[in-house]
């Protein structure tokens, strides 16, 4: 069986470590920092097989040139010769096998426009999706456009439900707080902040989310809904879907 913990790093990154109960071997996604990967494999006794990056800010590949020169893993990231370390660049469509899975590449710029996203089917489903969507939000607009974005999470949406959505910031709590003003009639969102309320004061993550949670709590997901389209409409154009994106990003900006 896989299992998926998070590695906390810094002040809100979460690392993702996939193992197989019976191997002793890891898979980590976007280590921005190596010493909470190099923590976990000296406690467990594991061995780092491979690496998986998502993008090239520094808190997703600080930790990259360490990990790589001590444990020599198979590093597979997206193709941008500003990432050093990478051995497969890989993108849209692409596919690979890591832990007894197959794993599709899917092309989500927006936050970035090298962000890549992972898709591994099974019974569930397993979405590394990293800064481009959380639990409640979607990322920032660094590079990429708001229709960019807003088609990355089309695809998501399209997702079976209880694919498991492992974003890799604790943003929930924020994120749920901007979703109440931009669709203030939500019970399934509030219901879910007081849940994400109660883990945070026991600092346990409120990650993994579901793509069917997300479809139904996360305003970034339901631009096409008139709920959220009402919500937003002194914030800008909220004419169809997209406009409706657009606005909603730039309102969370300076929320």
């Amino acid at each position: 069986m896989l299992t998926v913990k998070p590695l906390p790093a810094f002040q809100d990154n979460y690392i993702w470590v996939m193992q197989q109960d019976n191997t002793g071997s890891v898979v980590v996604v976007d280590p921005g920092e190596a010493q909470p990967v190099i923590d976990y494999l000296e406690r467990t006794g594991a061995c780092l097989e491979a690496i998986l990056i998502t993008h090239h800010h520094q808190d997703h590949t600080g930790g990259l040139d360490e990990l790589k020169t001590r444990y020599s893993p198979r590093v597979i990231g997206p193709d941008n010769s500003s990432i050093a370390g990478i051995d497969e660049a890989v993108g849209e469509g692409d596919r690979f096998r890591l832990m007894g899975r197959h794993f599709e590449v899917m092309a989500t710029p927006g936050h970035t426009l090298d962000h890549i996203s992972f898709l591994s089917s099974g019974t569930p489903s397993l979405l590394f999706c990293a800064d481009t969507l959380f639990c409640g939000g979607c990322g920032r607009l660094f590079e990429g456009t708001p229709e960019q974005m807003h088609q990355a999470l089309t695809r998501f949406a399209e997702l079976d439900d209880d694919t498991l959505v492992f974003g890799a910031h604790e943003y929930t709590l924020a994120n749920l707080k901007f979703a109440q003003a931009a669709e203030p009639d939500n019970s399934a969102r509030d219901t879910l902040l007081e849940e994400c309320q109660k883990a945070r004061e026991l600092d346990r993550p409120t990650l993994p989310s579901t793509i069917g949670r997300e479809c139904l709590i996360n305003p970034f997901m339901r631009v096409h809904l008139e709920s959220v389209q009402r919500g937003a409409v002194e914030q800008g154009d909220t004419h169809d879907a997209q406009a409706t994106f657009a606005t909603l990003r730039a309102w969370k900006d300076r929320f």
